[in-house]
């Protein structure tokens, strides 16, 4: 409402309520229609200056701060030109939004600390276990070095394995920083994807053989495929979405990867029909280190980081990856990826 609205409306209480009150006394509608008239003119002119002096100044300039702030400007730029037609309703506005600007601003920095924290308990759990194991190797090795050499070089391999671990969590936690931050550069290109793919399977075809699942591509993608993107992280995320499917496969099962053609787009499926996952884990599918099975991720190794690698990768050339599981059936991940002609 405006400020002339108002200093009106409070102006003809006060000069309604003298005129009724010299009415009572004089019983003169002659004199009540004086007294109204010059109770309203003073009390227009006193109510208009004193709040147009006390208060609606006071309430212009701080809604012309909180508008300037909001759009970022410092606090001398914040007390500039802007002015309202009805700042009283306007700075209810803006204090509205801005308390819900800064609650979610809050919320989200409540969610950052909480990830903060569990990602900085699960680098201190990686990092510990196979720097303890190492520990406890070199320990025993030092002890039966001489008298049991067999022993000794088979506690050797094994440190080797887990410096290897280790060195594999540096390399992808390093990887991850630089993706985030933006400092590896995708590299856009023009390549067949189908080539691409049958690439990928020869090098993963002796995994596969060890835990008896069969790679599929159907035979119909023979003709290219050309996508743009970065050819090797492309293979990466190939490589990641192929070596988990193995790694949760069921024995004698089976690996299928296809493609669909979009509008302007490839969606690229890799199915497999091994166990499978349940729904309530498939949003925190892709966050670093989240395992769903912790005692089996271990025994089949990895860092924990391929999923959230693939996540990163993709987000990167502006794309995006979905999951869909049923528990004894399988699991499919889902990707797309920018088609050329």
């Amino acid at each position: 409402m405006k400020l002339s609205v108002l200093v009106l409306i409070a102006a003809l209480a006060v000069g309604i309520a003298i005129g009724l009150v010299n009415f009572y006394f004089q019983q003169s509608w002659y004199d009540l229609m004086i007294s109204f008239g010059v109770s309203f003119a003073i009390s227009y002119v006193v109510f208009y200056y004193l709040l147009q002096k006390y208060i609606y100044s006071k309430i212009v300039l701080i809604y012309k701060l909180i508008h300037n702030l909001k759009l970022g400007k410092d606090l001398k730029d914040a007390l500039g030109e802007y002015v309202s037609s009805d700042p009283i309703n306007d700075v209810e506005q803006e204090v509205k939004e801005w308390a819900g600007a800064k609650k979610r601003e809050i919320d989200v920095l409540k969610k950052q600390e909480q990830f903060r924290r569990e990602f900085l308990s699960n680098v201190s759990h990686e990092f510990k276990t196979p720097l303890f194991a190492v520990q406890g190797y070199i320990d025993t090795l030092q002890e039966c070095m001489v008298d049991d050499p067999e022993t000794a070089n088979k506690f050797l391999k094994k440190a080797a394995t887990n410096v290897e671990r280790l060195s594999y969590l540096i390399n992808d936690l390093d990887s991850i920083s630089k993706l985030e931050s933006g400092e590896i550069p995708i590299n856009y290109q023009k390549f067949d994807f189908v080539l691409l793919t049958k690439e990928v399977m020869d090098n993963l075809e002796d995994s596969a053989r060890v835990r008896n699942i069969k790679l599929s591509f159907k035979e119909k993608y023979t003709s290219p495929a050309y996508v743009r993107a970065d050819r090797e992280k492309i293979r990466q995320v190939m490589i990641n979405l192929i070596q988990n499917s193995l790694k949760y496969g069921r024995t004698n099962g089976s690996t299928a990867i296809k493609i669909f053609e979009l509008h302007d787009q490839y969606l690229i499926e890799v199915t497999d029909d091994g166990i499978g996952i349940e729904e309530k884990h498939l949003p925190r599918l892709f966050e670093r280190f989240y395992r769903i099975d912790t005692h089996r991720s271990r025994e089949e190794g990895g860092t924990g980081l391929g999923l959230a690698i693939v996540k990163h990768i993709l987000e990167a050339h502006q794309q995006i990856i979905s999951v869909r599981s049923t528990l004894q059936i399988g699991t499919t991940f889902a990707f797309t990826l920018e088609k050329l002609g």
